[in-house]
């Protein structure tokens, strides 16, 4: 396959809507723009500077606190592979090894974690900040590090940090990064000590991003506004368990001994999605307060000013995972495949890296290699000597929004009046005056509300007798979440690390409370494994969390958290394999508890299971290669769908029956080539427009992105009515869905009756009224061509998915919001993507916003557990952070082709693939 890969030109892809497209802004730096603009030598400064900061990586180096020499073993993409004799060495060494790399995302990363993003970058960040200090993501994870986690856990984070600081000793930002060198332009930050609560913050973070239903409480409540329950029903359609099947199929829940497990007893428990029709937007339909629609609208619009580190939240993200026993491969031993599907960033999330002991000991325990955040010890995702796992988000509903009443300084709670929790918290900026917030908690949590100023005078404004008997004096919303309360994740990590079989991993993942995660298992012994881990909530009154609730009705309290025994997993199924992405993980006619109602709804994981189903029948064997090509498939469920109904729509304008054939034969697949998949994605596009998009109600509705209207090399003018109704009209107050498979399901729901309400749009001056689905289709596929006319020329020949759906990697802090000079430093793309939405290969994009990447599988791996050194890997950028070292993207090009670089384990071949070696001398 040919690279994608393009110059660093063109349009960048529209930024998505409210929902899981948004790409929320991490950094706005605004004094850098006058300043580096003005800088009349910029390009040897910024060589210089950026020459300057690459670490050394061969030879010695003398670090003071190590016990004995550490090898630092780099191969020709920089992945590190780490030798040590002790533990606290290995740990040691890891930190200063990512601190060599990605020491300016590490520091950013923890003053967003802090809310301190304000002292590195001006007053942009303050209302950003102040967000953070309300949730407390920091303040918790002290309280982790002092009272929940283990001895052991905290040595290890000292020796992180210690190998840090190291790293940091004696330099000026200049010799760390460029950044540092551009900010120092505006203000004088200096970089301070890492510390060990600064690593496990980084594990609030990774929970927020996989938080479960928050925006779709939200969104339910917003559109009884305007929607009936009925109509709410059609947009939040039921889990097609029929045809799309849950993680776990075999066992079942024993209410005998409330255990969970293949060898359970089968349970006639039955379980209802109800609760995501309520007509009121409380849950239980309790009577709302006047401005519930504002006081929700402005919450969500405070959620997305909350830096979206791993990408946009919904029943959309998601991740890919699945695992085959040896029974059906051809080494006779388990494969495993990971791809989670996060924001493109620059660097990449993850940092691939190997930690060995050189003899696994009581004192050194580690021989453990895969990916890793920057800022924390350990692996996240990988193998040791024994075992290999994988993680998707499960989605769990952890996260619950409660309206609360208010009454003088304090809150009401079943009739009583309890005061609220206050703190204050100071807020530095750079080049300003510090800023002081007052944060008020109920007891269900933070006041989130409070860091809205219209939403303040609202709810102070606002009557509330209706919700409640006696007087009120205004409300606002608070937050419950499972990442509020102190745990022990940390601790799960480094069990993950050392786990030697099923018993021990399924020990090691008790601990894995928060972000609740699907984790998929396989071991050297020929056995495979799923766990459901977490710390997930049970509710009160029926309460099933989809709604928000009133706060001051104690039914809606969280009752306590489902016993881990009782979560599901699966060991050795009798099917040999298992597959996870996303999908609902259980059946609830089979189980008790409620995990939660927002299930993604199986377009990926169904199409998983028929490919492994497809290669297994007849006893096909599966190698390492088809598990590659099975993470490249990138054909659309959707298009299956309609394709066959928008070939049978009889067209009478030349040009839209011209791009009506490029369908006629296509099977589906969303090649970057292929004209067929640009012109049907745009279609969906506008069959989602039409016939929902101008029916939500306006607090849902985002704005409109205008696609480029120039035509595309020598094509001729664009027709100019075209232009008015592509740009004009639908940039006026329209709504439009994101495009996810919960939008495969609720269209599929309706297909066949053609006359559904749904299927009708309001005449415009240049289209009659559709009044059922086919009038509605045709003036979709319509607008689809003349907005393709726009956006790629009238010559459909010239017509390619890759050219509408790009990649553009870009640096998170400075690349985002720098001056145009910065920027170009250190920013790289576009890339002209195969794949699509709810794809397999889930280069996912946003309805809402245009057709450019808004996430993507953010690495790649194959275990290989016959042969751990024939395993695959790669990740979407490269090693290093640095703009110009040779490992800041050299992984892309071949990840963009589905490529997969080998993966080295054993000393025999690091040593092998070793080019550059580094010796850590005490």
């Amino acid at each position: 396959m040919p690279s994608n890969h393009t110059a660093s030109s063109g349009q960048e892809p529209g930024k998505s809507g409210r929902k899981k497209g948004r790409r929320a802004r991490l950094i706005v730096i605004v004094l850098v723009l006058a300043v580096i603009a003005g800088v009349s030598c910029g390009a040897y400064w910024g060589v210089s500077t950026v020459r300057a900061s690459l670490p050394q990586t061969k030879g010695s180096i003398k670090l003071d606190g190590l016990s004995g020499p550490v090898d630092v073993k780099r191969d020709g993409y920089g992945i590190p592979q780490i030798y040590a004799s002790s533990d606290e060495d290995l740990f040691m060494a890891q930190g200063y090894v990512q601190a060599q790399d990605r020491f300016w995302e590490m520091d950013v990363r923890r003053h967003m974690t802090s809310g301190r993003l304000s002292e590195m970058f001006g007053k942009s960040q303050i209302k950003t900040d102040e967000f953070l200090r309300t949730l407390g993501w920091r303040r918790v994870a002290e309280k982790e590090y002092d009272t929940k986690l283990s001895a052991t856990t905290k040595k290890y984070l000292q020796a992180y940090a210690k190998g840090v600081n190291a790293y940091l000793e004696g330099k000026d930002g200049k010799d760390l990064s460029v950044e540092y060198a551009a900010l120092g332009f505006t203000n004088d930050y200096k970089p301070e000590k890492w510390s060990p609560v600064d690593s496990v913050a980084w594990l609030k973070a990774m929970a927020w991003d996989l938080r479960g239903n928050m925006q779709d409480e939200i969104d339910r409540s917003l559109m009884t506004s305007r929607l009936g329950p009925s109509q709410i029903k059609d947009l939040y359609p039921e889990y097609p368990y029929e045809r799309n099947e849950p993680i776990v199929q075999e066992g079942a829940y024993n209410a005998a001994t409330k255990t969970y497990g293949p060898e359970s007893s089968a349970s006639t428990q039955t379980q209802t999605q109800s609760g995501t029709t309520a007509g009121t937007g409380l849950a239980g339909n309790a009577t709302a307060p006047s401005g519930l629609q504002s006081q929700l609208s402005a919450v969500s619009d405070v959620l997305d000013e909350v830096p979206a580190v791993f990408g946009p939240n919904g029943n959309g993200i998601g991740s890919n995972s699945w695992v085959v026993s040896g029974a059906h491969t051809i080494t006779g031993k388990p494969l495993l495949a990971n791809d989670p599907h996060l924001a493109p960033q620059l660097p990449s999330i993850w940092y691939q890296m190997g930690l060995h002991c050189r003899n696994v000991s009581d004192t050194c325990q580690y021989d453990v290699s895969g990916y890793t955040f920057s800022g924390m010890p350990g692996v996240v995702i990988g193998h040791n000597q024994d075992i290999a796992w994988g993680m998707t988000n499960l989605g769990a509903d952890v996260t619950d929004l409660y309206l609360e009443k208010f009454a003088g300084d304090g809150y009401q709670y079943d009739n009583k009046v309890l005061p609220f929790t206050t703190r204050k918290e100071t807020i530095k900026v750079a080049g300003g005056p510090s800023k002081t917030i007052t944060v008020r908690e109920t007891n269900n949590g933070p006041l989130l509300s409070d860091r809205d100023d219209e939403l303040v005078k609202v709810g102070q404004k606002a009557t509330v007798d209706a919700a409640a008997p006696d007087r009120g004096d205004g409300y606002g919303v608070a937050l419950r979440w499972t990442a509020l309360t102190p745990g022990n994740t940390m601790d799960a990590v480094f069990a993950l690390n050392k786990a030697e079989n099923w018993t021990q991993f399924r020990k090691a993942a008790a601990d894995f409370e928060v972000p609740s995660q699907n984790l998929i298992y396989a071991d050297t012994a020929g056995n495979i494994g799923y766990q459901a881990p977490g710390k997930i909530p049970t509710r009160g009154g029926g309460y099933n969390g989809s709604l928000p609730a009133p706060g001051w009705d104690s039914k809606y309290r969280w009752t306590g958290y489902i016993p881990q025994a009782a979560l599901p997993y699966e060991y050795n199924p009798k099917r040999g394999y298992i597959v996870t992405a996303n999908q609902a993980v259980i059946n609830p006619a089979t189980y008790p508890y409620t995990l939660t109602t927002d299930w993604g709804y199986g377009a990926r994981s169904q199409r998983i299971n028929d490919l492994i189903q497809s290669k297994i029948k007849n006893g096909g064997k599966i190698s390492t290669e088809d598990m590659r090509q099975m993470q490249m498939d990138n054909s659309s469920e959707i298009a299956r769908l309609l394709v066959p109904k928008l070939l049978k729509i009889d067209v009478s304008d030349p040009y839209v029956r011209e791009a009506q054939k490029l369908l006629e034969g296509w099977d589906y697949t969303q090649d970057a080539d292929s004209a067929a998949a640009a012109y049907f994605n745009a279609v969906w596009r506008n069959i989602l427009k039409l016939a929902f998009g101008n029916k939500l109600p306006k607090e849902l509705r985002v704005e409109g992105q205008c696609l480029s209207v120039e035509p595309a090399g020598n094509t001729g003018p664009v027709d100019e009515e075209r232009k008015v109704r592509e740009c004009g009209e639908r940039d006026a107050d329209s709504a439009q869905p994101d495009g996810g498979d919960r939008w495969y399901e609720v269209v599929r729901k309706i297909l066949e009756d053609e006359d559904n309400d749904w299927w009708t749009a309001p005449k415009t001056r240049t289209e009659p009224a559709a009044t059922n689905r086919d009038e509605l289709f045709a003036r979709a596929m319509e607008d689809a061509r003349w907005e393709l006319t726009a956006k790629l020329g009238k010559d459909i020949d010239t017509w390619s998915w890759g050219r509408l759906h790009r990649l553009f990697l870009k640096n998170q802090t400075l690349g985002t919001d720098g001056p145009g000079f910065l920027q170009y430093m250190l920013n790289r793309g576009p890339w002209k993507l195969s794949g699509g939405e709810a794809a397999v290969d889930a280069t996912g994009w946003n309805a809402a916003g245009g057709y450019g990447v808004i996430w993507v599988p953010s690495m790649r791996m194959v275990v290989n557990l016959e042969d751990l050194d024939k395993s695959k890997w790669i990740n979407l950028t490269g090693a290093s952070g640095h703009a110009y070292s040779a490992h800041y993207t050299d992984q892309t090009d071949k990840w963009a082709d589905g490529e997969l670089l080998p993966w080295a384990y054993s000393e025999k071949a690091v040593d092998a693939a070793t080019q550059d070696a580094l010796v850590l001398r005490p």
